[in-house]
C-alpha cells in the first residue's frame, strides 16, 4: 500500500473513531498519519502553517467530531459501544474501500492534506482569561446563571446594563464561535459596551465540552436544526426566560453569532420567527446546508454562488444582516449570500429592491453592502462583505479572539439593523 493510501485509510479511521469517543483520540490518529506520510515533523506546532492568518493569529474551524448519535442516517441515541467498536474494526480492514468511497477526500498533495486534516485538529484557545479581566471595566451587572429544559442545559453570561431606561429593554443573543466563550465573545464583540450605550440586554448562551469538545455549536446535525429539539429548543427557552425574569420587551428580541454561531443564529431565525425579530450571521451558513460532520465540510468549503440544493425551506423568514469576508477561508464566502438568498426567498409576493454601495471606513478594510428594501424603504436584509478579510468578527476588539479590528464595526452595524426592525 502507498504512504498515501496508508494516510487516507488512517485519516478515515481518525473520523470514525471520533463519532464515538473522544475528540483528542481522534488528533492522535491524524497525527500520526501526518507523521508517517512525512507531513508532520515532532516539533511542528498543534497549529498549522496553513490555518494561520497573515498576522501570525490561528483561526478556527467550526467542527468537532460528531457524537455518535448524529451518524448518518441513525436515530438519536442510536448505537451503542459494541457497535462503535466494531465501526473502528471495520475501518482498520477496509481502508481502501472506505476510501474509494469518499469521493470529497482530496487528491494527494501534501498542503491539501495537511488543511484537510487540520479541521479535526483543535483550534488555537480562546483569550478568555484576557477577556475576563476586562470584564468588570463597565458599570452593569453581570448575571450567571443557567438554564435546562428536556433537551439538556447550558449556561449562560448576562449583561444588564448600568444605564436608565424607560419601559422595557430590548435583548440581543450573542452566539460565540469555536473555541470560544461567552467573556471572550463579548470581549472581541464589545456588545457589552453598546448595551451601555444604548440600554438593551445582552444575553451569551454558553456551549458545554461535554455536548462539543470543541466548544462548537452543533449546527451541522440534525437534530440540532429544527424546533422544539436539541440546543435550539435550549437556546429558545433560555431566551424566553430571561424576557420573562429581566423584563425584556418581547417585540424586540434579536440573535446574532459567529461562525458556528452564526450557523446556529440562522436555525434560530427560522426555526422561531415569532420569537426572534431579526438575525445577525457572520461567517455562517444557511439552515439545513449540512447533516452531519462531511457533509459540514463540504458545504464550508464549497463555493455555492449558483445557489445549493437541500438548503432548508423556512416557513416565515425573518430579517437578516450577513456579515462575510471574502478571503474567508474556513467557511467559503459564498455561504454568507446563501444565508441571504435563504431569509428572502419567501418575500416573492412583495418584491424587494436591490442596492449596492460600496465603502471604506478611513484607513480599515473595503466593503461592498447589498441591501433589500421592501416597500416602504426599510432594510430588511443586508449583506457585507467585507474586502481583504478571513474569519474573524469585523471591527471587533484585540480583547477578544477571532476579531479583525480593521474592518467596518460588524456589531454597530448589526445593532442598528435590529433596531430599525
Amino acid at each position: 500500500m502507498k504512504v498515501y493510501e496508508q494516510f487516507a485509510g488512517k485519516l478515515l479511521q481518525a473520523v470514525k473513531s471520533s463519532q464515538g469517543k473522544d475528540p483528542t483520540a481522534a488528533t492522535d490518529i491524524i497525527q500520526q498519519a501526518l507523521r508517517s506520510a512525512g507531513l508532520l515533523q515532532p516539533s511542528t506546532s498543534a497549529t498549522p502553517r496553513a490555518q494561520q492568518t497573515p498576522d501570525g493569529a490561528a483561526r478556527f474551524v467550526d467542527l468537532n467530531a460528531a457524537p455518535a448519535w448524529s451518524r448518518h442516517g441513525a436515530a438519536p441515541n442510536a448505537g451503542s459501544q459494541a457497535e462503535s467498536q466494531a465501526e473502528a474494526e471495520q475501518a482498520d480492514t477496509g481502508q481502501a474501500g472506505a476510501y474509494a468511497a469518499a469521493p470529497s477526500m482530496p487528491a494527494f498533495d501534501p498542503q491539501a492534506l495537511r488543511d484537510w486534516a487540520a479541521r479535526f485538529m483543535p483550534g488555537a484557545p480562546a483569550q478568555a482569561s484576557q477577556a475576563r479581566a476586562g470584564a468588570s471595566a463597565l458599570p452593569g451587572e453581570l448575571v450567571r446563571a443557567s438554564f435546562s429544559n428536556a433537551a439538556g442545559a447550558r449556561g449562560y453570561r448576562l449583561y444588564v446594563p448600568a444605564r436608565a431606561h424607560e419601559g422595557p429593554r430590548a435583548l440581543v443573543v450573542m452566539l460565540h464561535g469555536c473555541q470560544q466563550d461567552p467573556d471572550d465573545f463579548a470581549a472581541g464583540t464589545q456588545m457589552d459596551a453598546l448595551a451601555e450605550e444604548h440600554g438593551f440586554l445582552v444575553l451569551y448562551p454558553e456551549q458545554s465540552r461535554s455536548a462539543n469538545g470543541s466548544n462548537c455549536w452543533n449546527w451541522f446535525e440534525t437534530p440540532h436544526q429544527q424546533r422544539d429539539q436539541g440546543e435550539p429548543s435550549i437556546i429558545a427557552g433560555m431566551t424566553r426566560e430571561v424576557v420573562r425574569t429581566h423584563g425584556a420587551d418581547p417585540a424586540r428580541v434579536y440573535v446574532a453569532g459567529l461562525s458556528a454561531g452564526g450557523a446556529m443564529a440562522a436555525i434560530l431565525g427560522g426555526s422561531y420567527p415569532e420569537l426572534y425579530r431579526a438575525i445577525g450571521v457572520h461567517s455562517g451558513l444557511p439552515v439545513g446546508s449540512a447533516h452531519d460532520l462531511m457533509s459540514a465540510l463540504n458545504a464550508m468549503r464549497r463555493d455555492t454562488s449558483g445557489g445549493r440544493k437541500g438548503n432548508a425551506a423556512l416557513a416565515r423568514a425573518v430579517p437578516a444582516i450577513v456579515f462575510h469576508g471574502d478571503q474567508d477561508a474556513t467557511v467559503h464566502p459564498s455561504n454568507g449570500q446563501a444565508v441571504l438568498r435563504q431569509f428572502t426567498a419567501g418575500t416573492a409576493d412583495a418584491p424587494l429592491r436591490e442596492t449596492e454601495e460600496r465603502g471604506q471606513d478611513g484607513a480599515g478594510r473595503a466593503y461592498t453592502r447589498t441591501r433589500m428594501l421592501d416597500g416602504d424603504g426599510r432594510s430588511v436584509a443586508e449583506h457585507w462583505n467585507v474586502h481583504g478579510a478571513g474569519h474573524a468578527w469585523s471591527g471587533g476588539s484585540p480583547a477578544g479572539s477571532y476579531t479583525d479590528p480593521s474592518g467596518p464595526d460588524a456589531s454597530r452595524a448589526m445593532l442598528r439593523f435590529f433596531l430599525a426592525q
